[in-house]
């Protein structure tokens, strides 16, 4: 999947607050991935319309929760980190911004 928005990788190298519970979340982003398995599987058996608008509810869901729990790691580290070094302006607008992404989707 290509975008053209910049990457933060290289302006941001090192561990990342999500470091200490990566194999979790990883875990969780496989579940994920087979819910949606599980979705395309509903669509090519004609699964009932509202069954598969609840399945679709439920992988929102833990994709949302998901990027809660990305975004509470970033305050906790992250920013954090940041106001340590004496300068948390660029990680907050991070945060912020991410936080505004996150209420309108």
């Amino acid at each position: 999947m290509s975008t053209d928005a910049p990457s933060h990788h290289e302006a941001h190298p090192g561990p990342h607050g999500y470091a200490g519970n990566k194999q979790a979340l990883l875990g969780r982003l496989r579940r994920i991935e087979g819910q949606i398995r599980g979705l395309q599987r509903m669509v090519d058996e004609d699964t009932y319309c509202i069954d598969v608008l609840t399945q679709i509810s439920a992988a929102k869901s833990a994709l949302q929760a998901v990027a809660v729990g990305l975004l509470e790691d970033h305050l906790a580290h992250c920013v954090v980190d940041a106001a340590r070094a004496g300068d948390p302006t660029e990680k907050v607008k991070e945060a912020s911004d991410a936080v505004a992404r996150l209420i309108r989707s």
